[in-house]
């Protein structure tokens, strides 16, 4: 294990600890384990109410960063006035006040305050930054970076890459030492934005450790009895890229005599206009919304499950899913997934193999593969022993995690 005197990483996240960034927290407890002295710096305090046990596992120190520059202005004051007698911050100011001319935004401000305040503040033992995720983390990083003279690196993920301007991706891409990405998907575009080949790919991969061999399921539920009906799970939160608006219009369209249940695990801002559109579609008593909950409560969930569902697709402001590590873990409890053909998600799940895929945005097609796994357990079974194989064999952390523990030097 670090000690306190050893080298360390300072991994800038945009918000810590967070229920629906468990594969950040596991990659950092994995890297801890592996000899990596890390401290993690956060843009936001944590809003959920509960945390993951993963979290309570991970011994980095955590510095919170000013929210927004106004909150604490002494602090950003002092930290601007120190980091003026830096060798680095005329270069940084220079290239802030060139993405100022193209992002005119009060977010753009916040960003080069906290830079300020993460680069005076940072332990001496700190040689060298990682951001999750390429927008405003990277940002930070970025500025910080520039103004003491240590090296960056970055791990991509989805909406920082699709809802990122690409000049701002491009020059990322040319300053830092290496980013990389949990899908092919965003290898590949990523890739095409940078002038160097430094983009790589490394899945996140699931800490089997947590996730137990799925239970047996001797059960036949078929739909055909209002006593027992199928039971669905999905996990993820309620915003437009996950699809839940499509879900319950496709719920909606099955047979009033076909029964099943839903779950759905996961916060959001769009849980009481989901609500509601069930309840306007007749469907609300099937459905339970359980809110955002901790990891032994959706491992609970999964195996009492017979299917695991999500409806993922592009948002109008181009927000959409990589590959969403719910459905590894769904896998692994041997669940049979109905998901959409869009993104990543296609790496993981293969038609009629470990899975179905319906078209994104399209109710009548999801509710069709619904409809048609909730009728036939023997298919279920069959997609969900060969999905938790496949999981099992080829995502688990520690194949995945090696890569970028090579990459920090471990």
């Amino acid at each position: 294990m670090p000690t306190p005197d050893t080298e360390r990483v300072a991994f800038v996240l945009k918000g810590y600890p967070r229920l629906s960034e468990t594969f950040i927290a596991q990659e950092i407890l994995a890297l801890e384990r592996r000899g990596l002295g890390i401290d993690i710096v956060s843009l936001r305090h944590p809003t959920d109410t509960t945390t993951h046990p993963v979290h309570a596992e991970i011994s980095a120190p955590v510095t919170y960063l000013p929210e927004y520059l106004h909150q604490e202005p002494a602090r950003v004051f002092r930290a601007w006035r120190k980091a003026r007698r830096l060798p680095g911050y005329h270069k940084a100011w220079r290239q802030w006040r060139a993405d100022f001319r193209r992002d005119r935004t009060r977010n753009r401000i916040r960003r080069f305050g906290q830079a300020c305040v993460l680069a005076t503040e940072t332990a001496p033992q700190v040689r060298h930054l990682h951001a999750h995720f390429l927008h405003t983390p990277s940002s930070v990083a970025r500025y910080a970076a520039m103004i003491t003279g240590l090296g960056w690196t970055g791990s991509a993920h989805a909406k920082d890459i699709y809802t990122s301007p690409d000049w701002e991706l491009a020059e990322k891409l040319t300053d830092c030492g290496w980013v990389v990405t949990c899908t092919a998907t965003n290898r590949d575009h990523l890739s095409a934005l940078s002038p160097r080949e430094n983009v790589a790919l490394v899945y996140h991969g699931l800490d089997l450790a947590r996730w137990p061999a799925g239970p047996q399921r001797p059960d036949r539920r078929d739909g055909s009895k209002s006593a027992d009906p199928v039971r669905l799970v999905s996990v993820g939160r309620a915003v437009p890229k996950k699809g839940y608006d499509d879900l319950v219009a496709a719920l909606a369209r099955l047979p009033a005599d076909l029964h099943w249940t839903l779950d759905h695990i996961g916060g959001g801002p769009e849980r009481e206009r989901l609500k509601q559109a069930a309840k306007d579609a007749g469907i609300e008593q099937r459905i339970t919304w359980h809110g955002a909950q901790p990891q032994t409560v959706v491992l609970e969930a999964y195996r009492g499950s017979d299917l695991f569902v999500l409806a993922s697709k592009i948002a109008e402001d181009g927000d959409r899913d990589g590959l969403p590590n719910v459905m590894m873990e769904a896998q692994s409890q041997g669940l049979p997934v109905v998901a959409t053909r869009v993104s990543a998600v296609p790496e993981l799940i293969e038609e009629d193999v470990n899975g179905l895929l319906a078209e994104p945005g399209d109710p009548a097609s999801l509710a069709d593969a619904l409809h048609a796994l909730i009728t036939d357990p023997e298919w279920r079974q069959r997609l969900g022993t060969a999905g938790e194989a496949h999981v099992r064999s080829t995502f688990s952390m520690e194949t995945c995690i090696e890569d970028l523990a090579t990459r920090f030097g471990l």
